[in-house]
């Protein structure tokens, strides 16, 4: 039997974030992964290895229309083993940097899948061996959501894991789900060549997002994509020689059309219910969901959870943080995980970020607010770099001033975002934006040429008229 102060199951960006703040606060740390690396999904099949390969979309969509600027380029010939080279290797060097990171830290890492036996021991399922703790973070994480009606037993029909391995580029694509995972890997197989499809069962692509700060997008992609079903369903996959053949339910898509591959990316679940956690007494929801309360502790004292096993929104930034709270109040701190609100990007060509609350949350919950939209079209930069079709939107509460939400459209939404989250929680109003001197000419600029826009204060453009 190994005995341990602090376990922690899991090794994602929560998980070994848990793992390496609890042992720099002198804990002694036990850290169980499934998998042969440690990284869990992020690292080693989610957003790092998706961002590697985005970034090599974008280099060949920059070169498909630097024409317009005057410079061409020979069409590019694509090396998809050096393509998988370049992703693989990046990703074996931040795993590799996390095992050192541990190694240097004396975490003591065990390679096994864990299941409780009680609320102090697990055991590694399979095996013989049982660890003892003292306390333990659940940091499992979520898996893909699959569907029994799909036949995924067909190498054809993927999910996003499978498809960032690039075994191939197929000649005709269909995307289930315009959710940001979804609208990723169109991005990174439009760009390498493959005919896209999406289907979409609701009214818009990134249905928890303003439809306004997702429409420069969608327009795009419209223009790009093969076809784009919206309000569509699919009913139907059927394996056949020639490909898959998929039946649809919408008033613009076919009856049925078959594609060389289908991607099935319609969410994640969490893994709640596959760790035998009710052993241990933890109360798990039926969708797999572990309830925390603000220092991360679940219904048992001694058990915390951290990351997407805890809920909405899955996202390892969440996880992150939620991890340092768990860590610190294991060793004593006064702590708690009290964010005022956690952004969202997805990486697709334009880029959509937002943070704090949506338009659409604030007219469900009868908030009074003032709208600043600020259109790139009006922006030096953004002109300047080919790159006019973003929006950015500030939302204020309409007595106080302060800021309540931001949504931004646009090359490198995901960074510009930051500065309205902070904005967020340090409670500043829209004139505090304003008065920021930002530099000239930035993308950087339209977060408060919004800001002067809901404030009336706008020279660039014409102001809004204020309603009396």
């Amino acid at each position: 039997m190994i005995k341990t102060k602090v376990l922690v199951i899991g090794s994602g960006p929560g998980g070994y974030t848990a793992a390496f703040r609890a042992a720099d606060l002198g804990n002694e740390v036990t850290l169980i992964e499934s998998h042969k690396t440690l990284g869990g999904v992020c690292l080693n099949v989610g957003c790092i290895p998706s961002k590697s390969l985005l970034h090599t979309a974008e280099v060949i969509n920059e070169a498909k229309h630097a024409n317009e600027l005057g410079v061409t380029f020979k069409s590019p010939k694509i090396d998809i083993d050096g393509v998988r080279k370049n992703k693989e290797a990046i990703v074996s060097k931040l795993t590799g940097g996390i095992q050192a990171l541990a190694k240097a830290r004396k975490v003591k890492v065990i390679t096994g899948y864990a299941k409780f036996l009680s609320k102090n021991q697990v055991a590694l399922d399979g095996t013989d061996e049982v660890i003892e703790f003292k306390q333990c973070i659940i940091a499992t994480g979520s898996r893909v959501t699959k569907f029994p009606m799909f036949p995924f037993e067909d190498k054809r029909v993927m999910d996003s894991t499978d498809a960032l391995m690039l075994d191939e580029i197929p000649k005709r694509m269909l995307v289930v789900g315009g959710g940001i995972i979804g609208l990723e890997m169109a991005t990174i197989y439009d760009a390498l060549g493959s005919e896209i499809t999406m289907v979409e069962l609701g009214n818009q692509i990134i249905p928890v997002a303003d439809k306004d700060i997702v429409t420069p997008l969608f327009k795009k992609i419209k223009k790009t994509y093969a076809n784009v079903f919206l309000n569509t369903k699919v009913t139907k996959m059927t394996a056949a020689k020639k490909g898959i053949k998929v039946e649809f339910e919408g008033k613009d898509a076919p009856e049925s059309d078959t594609f060389d591959k289908v991607l099935v990316a319609v969410g994640r679940t969490p893994n709640g219910l596959l760790i035998d956690a009710e052993k241990a007494g933890v109360n798990i929801d039926k969708s797999g969901f572990i309830a925390t309360n603000n220092q991360m502790k679940t219904n048992v004292d001694n058990i915390f959870a951290i990351g997407d096993i805890v809920g909405q929104p899955m996202l390892a930034h969440k996880a992150t943080h939620e991890a340092k709270v768990a860590a610190e109040v294991i060793s004593g701190k006064k702590t708690g995980f009290n964010a005022l609100t956690i952004p969202s990007v997805a990486y697709t060509d334009p880029e959509v970020a937002w943070t704090g609350k949506t338009e659409k949350e604030l007219i469900e919950a009868g908030v009074k607010f003032d709208k600043g939209v600020f259109p790139w079209a009006a922006s030096g930069r953004s002109l300047s770099i080919g790159r006019s079709e973003g929006v950015s939107k500030a939302l204020f509460d309409a007595e106080s001033g302060k800021i309540l939400g931001m949504g931004i459209c646009g090359n490198h939404a995901g960074d510009l975002i930051s500065e309205a989250t902070l904005a967020i929680e340090m409670g500043c109003d829209m004139s505090d934006i304003a008065l920021t001197i930002h530099a000239h000419p930035t993308l950087s600029e339209t977060t408060a040429f919004a800001a002067e826009m809901a404030e009336g204060t706008i020279t660039d453009l014409m102001p809004p008229r204020k309603k009396r």
